[in-house]
């Protein structure tokens, strides 16, 4: 593993501030706010540990997961119950499982910063919750901060005791355009993502070491000189 300083010749840089941690126990399922986030090789203990499977036989996805692809109203509950009284109305048949420890789509750790965020509300004409993306940690961006998500790609951040590895860009499927309270989509707001923002919002990272994460929490990269 890299060293956190890896010589004399490393800056150390602030990139912002933690302000919002987030956990999703059921995949596709409201998220559960945090204010401290134990961190595992794995990610965020808890985070995804459940997913809802399609057990209707005649289904285009019977024994896949069930998203906020399929169904646009998932993101605005947080109890199994509730997701399969909405999936009944539709005429599917789900079910929660836990047959691993984690359902992610790609990687463990998710991060958006509120400067990405400003920009695609500027895009957008009106102001753009982070938890539309359903990231694990949001940030306030430090002063002087003009990374955008390929910026950051290759980087090692630190956020208090863990140590993270910036793996990607996050490319956006259409939930993000679904309203959180109504879960109406909003096609505009997704033809200005992927137009103007390559559809991309947010980054994937990898837990280099793990630890824990607490709200208020500097977010540092080292950079060679």
């Amino acid at each position: 593993m890299r060293c956190w300083r890896a010589s004399a010749a490393t800056a150390i840089r602030t990139l912002g501030t933690v302000v919002a941690l987030y956990r999703y126990p059921v995949k596709s399922l409201r998220a559960e706010p945090l204010t401290r986030a134990e961190v595992l090789p794995e990610g965020f203990a808890g985070d995804r540990a459940r997913a809802l499977f399609v057990r209707s036989p005649d289904h285009a996805r019977t024994g896949k997961t069930y998203r906020g692809k399929e169904q646009r109203c998932l993101h605005t509950v947080d109890a199994v119950a509730d997701a399969q009284t909405i999936a009944r109305a539709a005429g599917v048949t789900i079910e929660a499982a836990d047959e691993r420890p984690h359902y992610f789509d790609a990687e463990p750790i998710s991060l958006v910063f509120d400067r990405w965020l400003d920009e695609l509300a500027v895009l957008v004409g009106h102001s753009v919750e982070a938890l539309r993306f359903r990231p694990n940690i949001v940030a306030a961006a430090a002063a002087g901060f003009a990374s955008a998500e390929r910026d950051l790609v290759g980087r090692r951040l630190r956020i208090g005791d863990v140590v993270l590895d910036v793996a990607s860009p996050i490319t956006r499927c259409v939930t993000p355009s679904y309203d959180l309270v109504s879960a109406v989509p909003d096609p505009e707001f997704q033809r200005r993502l992927v137009t103007q923002r390559e559809n991309l919002m947010g980054i994937y990272c990898r837990v280099a070491v793990a630890g824990t994460i607490e709200t208020g929490a500097t977010i540092e990269t080292n950079e060679s000189g």
